[in-house]
């Protein structure tokens, strides 16, 4: 099956002593592309997915001030932000949003820098990847005030009724190790009734590894796990998720390389 990974941390320092056979082990599982997310520990460094999609040619970037980091975020860091999302390699601004759970950051820091990096996307014609927890309504309502263009709602665990609201914005669902749990009922249901080209898969690794690696390092080549169980949950075989995931992440982030061999 060929994979792509539509959300991995390549950069976590948990990495450190085999990134380079974790990115082969990835490959070797089928999983050809990876998109490296690029929030690091916040400003300044807004660069550390660039630095390594710049080695691997199946590895491509996203760049982003996490909520978490939120209160770091300077005119001078969205000022080097605008001029990153215009590297070759960075594929969608992100992982961007709010994070009420941990407030790392104040609420309404974190919503003044969200609402920043989403103008920064729509002028750099660029996909968001929001990240989003205990948040949703905030986010919603933001997204919807302040945002026209296509993005991913990344490690999606709402249920149908969150589902819908962010199709209807026309966001991507990417489902991650939540959904092999055995109690992700809710989980399921909204992959359920997410359409075939709006789905996509993410390990979001070194975090929240899936079944049967739960509660070890997760890392792109347990993606295969995570696309065994949406099977199932669909209802349709592997082949068809991996291909049709592909396609989607195909479609929404690499439109600029499809003319590039």
């Amino acid at each position: 099956m060929k994979l792509i990974d539509s959300h991995c941390h390549l950069d976590d320092e948990q990495f450190d002593g085999d990134r380079e056979e974790t990115i082969a082990r990835a490959r070797a599982a089928g999983v050809e592309t990876m998109l490296a997310i690029g929030t690091g520990d916040g400003p300044p460094d807004l660069e550390p997915a660039v630095r390594l999609a710049e080695q691997y040619s199946f590895i491509y970037a996203t760049v982003g001030v996490h909520p978490h980091y939120a209160a770091k975020a300077t005119e001078e860091a969205f000022t080097r932000l605008r001029a990153l999302a215009d590297h070759s390699k960075v594929q969608a601004i992100g992982e961007i949003g709010l994070d009420y759970h941990y407030d790392f950051s104040p609420r309404d820091v974190q919503r003044q820098v969200f609402e920043k990096q989403l103008a920064i996307a729509a002028e750099a014609g660029k996909p968001v990847v929001i990240h989003t927890r205990e948040a949703w309504e905030d986010t919603i309502e933001i997204l919807r005030a302040h945002w026209r263009g296509e993005g991913i709602m990344h490690c999606f665990t709402g249920d149908k009724q969150q589902a819908r609201q962010a199709l209807d914005l026309g966001f991507h669902l990417a489902f991650g190790g939540v959904l092999t749990f055995p109690k992700a009922d809710a989980v399921w249901q909204a992959a359920r009734i997410t359409p075939a080209d709006r789905l996509l898969v993410e390990t979001d690794s070194p975090y929240l590894a899936p079944v049967p690696r739960r509660g070890k390092r997760n890392e792109p080549a347990f993606l295969v796990h995570t696309v065994e169980r949406l099977a199932e949950v669909r209802g349709v075989a592997a082949e068809q998720i991996a291909e049709q995931t592909s396609a989607n992440f195909e479609r929404l982030c690499l439109r600029a390389w499809a003319g590039n061999g």
